[in-house]
């Protein structure tokens, strides 16, 4: 039997680390992005040339990748006051969380990929959302994704999984998982072409990548580089 997955692919450093465990996990993957009047579009763009550049790297993954599926949100956008949406500065909201967080938008992304899903055929939705980042996002925590699998498989009459591998992985560990799932070839791929920051910044060129460098995304990344790189072992070779 055929296994097979859909993964919520911004072209960050999550979710293309998320796309490489499941291209080494399952037969079939297909990606899903989303357009929700983003800040940082920018990462429409990179993730079309990630997503080239994973299947000419690694032509083993690339015999798996199926369809890109890419979805536009605009009201998202239009009814978050967020600085992920607006022209705003990053600060701590009243209720506590940064005003990065948009309500609601992990929770329409995994309904709308299961919608697609449910026409393709696929019912394992993967996304990069972790618990161990500093925003505490109520809608990236395992209890919220628990539910709403269940609402989500409820709803479409079928047994929908919610797969999260980085739940419980901090930055220096998805750099080495990187390292792990595709050798130096795939994390020097996420250094150069996937996007993070939150301001949409690609003119500063880091160890880590690209971005401005003080959004809290960029200190995320780079904190987690640092942290990684003190430990490393010498790099795997990639698959072929």
């Amino acid at each position: 039997m055929t296994t097979t997955a859909l993964v919520l692919f911004s072209g960050g450093q999550d979710s293309t680390v998320c796309l490489a465990k499941a291209l080494t996990d399952y037969d079939h993957v297909e990606t899903i992005g989303f357009a929700y009047g983003q800040r940082h579009a920018i990462e429409l763009q990179t993730r079309l040339t990630l997503l080239e550049a994973i299947k000419a790297k690694f032509p083993a993954w690339a015999k798996k990748l199926g369809p890109d599926h890419p979805l536009d949100l605009p009201t998202l956008g239009r009814i978050s006051e967020t600085s992920l949406t607006r022209g705003v500065e990053i600060e701590l909201s009243a209720s506590g969380l940064p005003n990065t967080f948009v309500p609601g938008r992990n929770l329409l992304f995994f309904t709308y990929a299961a919608a697609l899903g449910y026409r393709r055929g696929i019912t394992t939705l993967v996304g990069g959302m972790c618990e161990t980042d500093y925003s505490g996002y109520p809608d990236c925590r395992k209890n919220t994704l628990d539910a709403l699998q269940s609402a989500i498989s409820l709803g479409m009459d079928k047994p929908f999984e919610i797969v999260t591998p980085l739940m419980y992985v901090d930055k220096a560990g998805t750099w080495a998982l990187a390292e792990q799932l595709g050798g130096a070839a795939l994390v020097d791929l996420i250094v150069e072409l996937s996007h993070t920051c939150y301001l949409g910044e690609r003119a500063r060129r880091h160890d880590w990548g690209y971005g401005c460098g003080a959004c809290p995304a960029c200190e995320l990344r780079a904190k987690g580089w640092s942290a990684w790189q003190s430990t490393r072992t010498r790099p795997t070779s990639a698959p072929t």
